[in-house]
């Protein structure tokens, strides 16, 4: 039979590469279609790679422990023509197969994961112009954004070769003009971190740090706004099983989203983009990091209807084993910190997004009531949302929480 090669998939929008974790099958192994047979670490999530079609594993070219680029061959398996025919293997008009080859000829460009385009190419005889990147919203719409930090090109390429950015270089002076860091600077800096002990970044955490990074060229703005949430608590303890707290925030913030979808859009050039699903994220702490699974058309579920979803993505986070359709393209996340005892703090939102409400601790407080004319005690809790302050100004902001506090007052209703 004709044996065809299985490759690293594309797991998620923006992977370039995995690691190998675990392999599951054996040279010889008789498969299934989409049968898991490799489980895979991108810089999200544990994911699995699946085989293409039924048949027999004929060899494995992959290693635990090793980082793939996306299409690099994994494993080769054997099946019959009629298996790779419907899993796209063979063209069925012509019988041609997919091309393998055991010693496939490469060129410079085949051994780098990145390709790098004429543009972007450093001409050390050229006079440096400012550079641009331009990342894109849902893969198409370009915006430029222009560093702040002038580095030379010889500079810069000496980076690259090390695979850092400018703000790995927060903090260090420079002694060139106008302060600027120069070549011998960042040597000598480099030769100073060697001497101190040091361990490698997860995955993870370099995923965080890249996100965090790139939300922070962003003009961003926080405004604070303390919650009464004795009716949520009350009403969360008559229910059996009983919603998480973040829950109620999820929805009570999809509901005032889906009343003014602006404040959730992104500002591209001179129009507000704005969002065309009410798709709320939520911070689930992982070892070395944080995973925002995502749960769509938040504002057209209930809580009860919402419970089943929001637990399972809990557990999936936990495990880091989000499936793909839960994770990317939500227009807010909303992050529950109070358990960690904190009651102020400022949470930055993703980069492909324009708002993060943060949930602080519950601190119980004298409150004025009116009613009975003096103060009696209530739990409090400071509902904080981080938001571009391109798209909002802080009366926009203070009515989108005012409308949350609202809606969680009457926790019956969502």
């Amino acid at each position: 039979m004709p044996r065809f090669p299985i490759h690293m998939p594309q797991l998620g929008e923006s992977m370039a590469e995995a690691t190998v974790q675990e392999i599951f099958i054996s040279p010889g192994d008789t498969v299934s279609a989409d049968q898991n047979i490799f489980e895979v670490e991108t810089d999200k999530a544990m994911m699995e790679v699946t085989t293409p079609c039924g048949g027999t594993i004929s060899e494995i070219t992959c290693e635990v422990g090793t980082s793939y680029a996306v299409g690099s061959q994994l494993a080769f398996i054997e099946a019959s023509e009629e298996d790779a025919i419907k899993a796209g293997l063979v063209k069925p008009d012509s019988g041609e197969t997919e091309e393998v080859s055991e010693e496939p000829e490469t060129t410079d460009e085949d051994s780098v994961h990145f390709k790098v385009d004429e543009e972007s190419m450093i001409h050390h005889n050229q006079k440096e112009e400012p550079r641009s990147v331009k990342p894109t919203v849902d893969g198409s719409l370009p915006v430029p954004i222009r560093s702040s930090v002038y580095l030379s090109p010889r500079m810069r390429h000496r980076m690259e070769e090390l695979g850092l950015n400018s703000a790995d270089l927060a903090g260090l002076p420079g002694s060139g003009a106008g302060g600027r860091v120069t070549v011998e600077d960042f040597e000598n800096f480099i030769s100073d971190l060697e001497q101190n002990h040091m361990t490698d970044a997860s995955p993870m955490r370099i995923a965080v740090a890249d996100s965090m990074r790139r939300s922070w060229t962003r003009p961003l703005a926080t405004v604070t706004v303390p919650i009464l949430m004795d009716r949520v608590l009350n009403h969360r303890k008559s229910l059996d099983p009983k919603p998480g707290v973040t829950l109620y925030a999820m929805r009570a913030l999809a509901i005032a989203l889906s009343e003014n979808t602006a404040v959730a859009g992104r500002l591209i050039g001179n129009r507000i983009v704005h969002p065309n699903a009410i798709d709320i994220g939520f911070a689930v702490e992982v070892e070395d990091g944080v995973l925002v699974p995502v749960i769509r058309n938040v504002e057209q579920k209930g809580l009860q209807e919402l419970q089943a979803p929001y637990e399972d993505l809990v557990k999936r986070g936990q495990n880091r084993k989000l499936p793909l359709e839960s994770t990317g393209g939500g227009i807010a996340t909303v992050t529950n910190v109070g358990p960690f005892g904190i009651t102020d703090a400022t949470p930055i939102p993703l980069p492909e997004q324009n708002l993060v409400l943060g949930m602080m601790a519950g601190r119980k407080l004298p409150i004025w009531d009116r009613e009975k004319d003096d103060f009696v005690p209530k739990i409090e809790s400071n509902f904080i949302l981080s938001f571009d302050h391109r798209i909002l100004d802080g009366g926009a902001a203070g009515r989108l929480l005012q409308r949350i506090d609202q809606l969680l007052q009457e926790p019956e209703k969502l």
